[in-house]
């Protein structure tokens, strides 16, 4: 083994595994690498409103050829516990698959084992053999034959201010393979990234390095609505503001190199036969067109909206089109345009990840839901109509029969919820059937919170396409710092394109069969904001649509219908816009409505849904890590800190302490809960434990300040918990300042090495 050349300590060569001077000596520069490296924020956890952060994934070392490349990660093992360098080589591959890095290493010290990503081959290397930044970058180039093009598009780094965060993990992946994939040519590009995720972020980042390159030129991004065009001006590609302009009045402007646009206006009004605006430029003025929710009026190959892609579609033009919900319907696929996704970020990913909120779900059944409505023969609604015969069903609700007192029933329902739990603040979105059902409902909400109406009337809003007072407050809803509006009601609008960061409660009251608007609909809900209290959000269905989160399509990949028969017309005609179903009959009835019961439902760590207390879920979590008693005991007693391993079991969803501070326990040891709960061991209380402790005899071997000492340690234990007595730092608090400190306290027992064995010891009476 050659060290020397390492510059490796003994310190290092003993403990360290690999030093950062090994990587330094391979002509990577300390910019070049970054240690220890989380890229993900730990999934957060919720139960009966507790929440966890579970633990960062994380390397030990990601080597980089560009500050937007990485090429490799390696994972450092000690030689102590891992005799063979391969030991952490799986571990490595993991990540590396994690991060799409074309290289893994592991490494104990004595050798590097390497596996190739791209070839999946592997080797051994000595530690003055680990290949140099440029023979690692020259290799991948050759691997992957890439092409003079894709190498000038790797070369441009990301666009970085004080004002720009760095992109996560998955968007660095997202915009590297975009820029690729377009500057070899590709001419059908499509990304699917989770509402929440930063898609637009990620949009600016591919179109700055694309010009940067001088890949590209000229840029047409077409969205449907002007809060899409409007936030991605203002926002994210604020920092190219001097190259970017809007179309407006149908009129386009040559000067800039970056076009926003709604579809509507470049295409025209269809009153207005022959005159379509975006014929002022020609097609091959732009060559890269981008294409925000992809999935809405562009996908339709029939729309007029598919006018403007056909014309700007000459040889050296490329689509680039973005969704958090892909899909293929009978005339209707942008997967079928597009191609397969290069690159899908789902939504269980980003709830994995910790970058976007986990939800529950409070299932209310009504009676008249499960029941039913059946008129009698010859019966008559409000206004003196005959009912038709048949059984009106909750498919029916809202749309062919209005019943007054099941609207009045789901605000009541959601506004004492609101109320018991607290959160009468937290914004919340009401989707309805349509627009008149969002007018009901939204006095119905206003009825059940008169009195917060009366501070503000803005409190309870409808906000639908043709409610210009409601759309005029849209902005306020939207910003973190605004009460007001608390409460909306909307049919469709709010479905998608709204970036409400504090939304907290989703209520459901409208029949949702599309999978891609149900997808956008939980979408108002995932985006994080623990600044503001927002960490998870709430979902209370009423129609039963959460049915669709067991559905296999919900995770985030493509939809897959083979024709429309699965999505009934009316969600195919009004997803993404506002219609007032009033123009046929709908009869109107009183009729008495209750609740039958609700059930709430968390997700686990699986992202499955379920329904459980907080203290059998975490049973369920114990037995899912610790089959048996003695799997349980056999890592508890190998481990040399008790708290370090509960640490690790709260992150695997073992919520101990938050049952303690709930059920109000204070006299049992974290050990006894846990083996009571799952195993039905009987539990010992904390003054039993140190009573078996004083009856051993162990600490009758010391005298004066020693025993005075190890009783102060004891009562910490029984008052605080295993952590004080296993951390040294306890010996500095005030109670041990009369014994002179802890080096002093140490040499009373004959040194550091003797106090730490007596606290084993002790700790070994404890839990025998």
């Amino acid at each position: 083994m050659m060290t020397s050349k390492m510059n490796l300590s003994e310190e290092d060569i003993k403990n360290r595994y690999i030093s950062p001077a090994i990587f330094e000596t391979a002509k990577w520069n300390k910019s070049d690498s970054l240690m220890e490296y989380s890229y993900t924020d730990g999934r957060i956890n919720v139960v009966n409103n507790v929440v966890k952060r579970g633990k960062q994934k994380r390397v030990d070392y990601l080597l980089y050829y560009k500050p937007n490349y990485p090429l490799a990660v390696v994972e450092a093992k000690d030689r102590k516990n891992h005799p063979s360098p391969n030991a952490g080589l799986q571990q490595g591959i993991d990540y590396a698959k994690d991060l799409k890095v074309p290289f893994a290493y592991a490494s104990n010290g004595d050798a590097f084992a390497e596996h190739d990503m791209i070839t999946s081959t592997e080797r051994t290397l000595e530690l003055d053999e680990f290949p140099t930044k440029e023979e690692l970058w020259q290799r991948y180039q050759r691997e992957l034959s890439l092409s003079p093009e894709q190498i000038k598009a790797i070369e441009v780094p990301f666009y970085s201010s004080r004002d720009t965060y760095a992109p996560r993990y998955y968007q660095r992946i997202a915009i590297n393979r975009t820029v690729e994939k377009i500057a070899n040519g590709q001419r059908r590009v499509m990304l699917v990234m989770a509402t929440g995720t930063g898609k637009t972020y990620t949009a600016f980042q591919i179109v700055y390095r694309l010009l940067k390159a001088g890949i590209k030129h000229r840029v047409l991004y077409l969205a449907d609505r002007n809060i899409l065009v409007d936030q991605a001006m203002s926002d994210d590609f604020g920092p190219l503001s001097g190259k970017i302009t809007k179309v407006q009045g149908g009129k386009l402007d040559s000067s800039y190199p970056i076009q926003f646009a709604l579809y509507q206006q470049l295409v025209g009004k269809e009153e207005d036969a022959g005159h379509e605006p975006f014929r002022q430029f020609k097609p091959n003025f732009f060559d890269l067109v981008v294409i925000d929710e992809a999935h809405r009026g562009s996908a339709r190959a029939d729309s007029q909206w598919h006018k403007i892609l056909d014309y700007f579609d000459g040889p050296n033009v490329t689509h680039f089109g973005m969704t958090a919900t892909p899909k293929r319907e009978k005339g209707a696929s942008n997967i079928d345009y597009f191609g397969e996704p290069i690159y899908t970020y789902s939504l269980k990913q980003g709830i994995e990840d910790g970058f976007l909120a986990p939800y529950k779900v409070v299932r209310v059944n009504l009676d008249v839901d499960v029941n039913g409505f059946h008129p009698l023969k010859g019966e008559t609604d409000k206004h003196g109509r005959i009912f038709d015969k048949k059984l009106y069903t909750s498919s029916d609700f809202d749309r062919s029969l209005i019943i007054e007192q099941r609207t009045e029933r789901v605000a009541k329902y959601v506004s004492d919820y609101m109320k018991d739990n607290n959160s009468r603040w937290d914004k919340s979105i009401i989707f309805c059937e349509d627009v008149e059902h969002a007018e009901r409902m939204r006095q119905a909400f206003v009825n059940e919170n008169s009195d917060l109406v009366a501070q503000d009337s803005r409190y309870v809003m409808q906000i639908t396409g043709d409610d210009k007072e409601g759309k005029a407050q849209l902005s306020n809803f939207e910003d973190v710092t605004s009460k007001f509006p608390t409460i909306v009601t909307t049919s469709k609008l709010l479905t998608t394109g709204v970036n409400v960061k504090t939304c907290k409660i989703i209520v459901l009251d409208s029949n949702i069969n599309s999978m891609t608007e149900f997808k956008q609909i939980i979408g108002r809900g995932t985006r994080l904001d623990p600044e503001h209290g927002k960490e998870y959000f709430t979902i209370i269905d009423f129609r039963g649509v959460s049915r669709l989160f067991a559905d296999p399509a919900f995770d985030g990949e493509p939809i897959e219908i083979a024709d429309g028969s699965n999505s009934s017309g009316h969600d195919r005609k009004n997803s993404g816009s506002e219609v007032n179903e009033g123009l046929h009959t709908k009869y109107e009835v009183s009729h008495s409505v209750k609740v039958l019961g609700d059930q709430t439902q968390y997700l686990d760590d699986h992202g499955d849904l379920i329904t459980t207390s907080l203290t059998d879920y975490t049973k369920k979590n114990i037995l899912g890590k610790y089959a048996t008693l003695d799997k349980f005991l056999q890592d508890w007693n190998s481990a040399t800190k008790k708290q370090e391993l509960l640490d690790s079991l709260e992150e695997h969803g073992i919520l101990y302490q938050e049952i303690m501070k709930q059920e109000n326990i204070k006299d049992l040891d974290p050990f006894d809960l846990i083996v009571h709960l799952a195993y039905n061991q009987k539990p010992l209380t904390k003054a039993e434990r140190i009573n078996n402790v004083k009856k051993s005899g162990l600490l009758d071997k010391y005298q004066g300040a020693a025993r005075e000492i190890l009783n102060k340690l004891i009562d910490k234990y029984k008052n605080n918990g295993i952590a004080d007595l296993e951390s040294n730092q306890v010996l500095s608090l005030p109670e041990f300042d009369q014994y002179g400190g802890a080096v002093k306290i140490m040499l009373t027992f004959g040194g550091k090495k003797n106090y730490e064995n007596i606290i084993k010891q002790i700790k070994e009476k404890i839990y025998s």
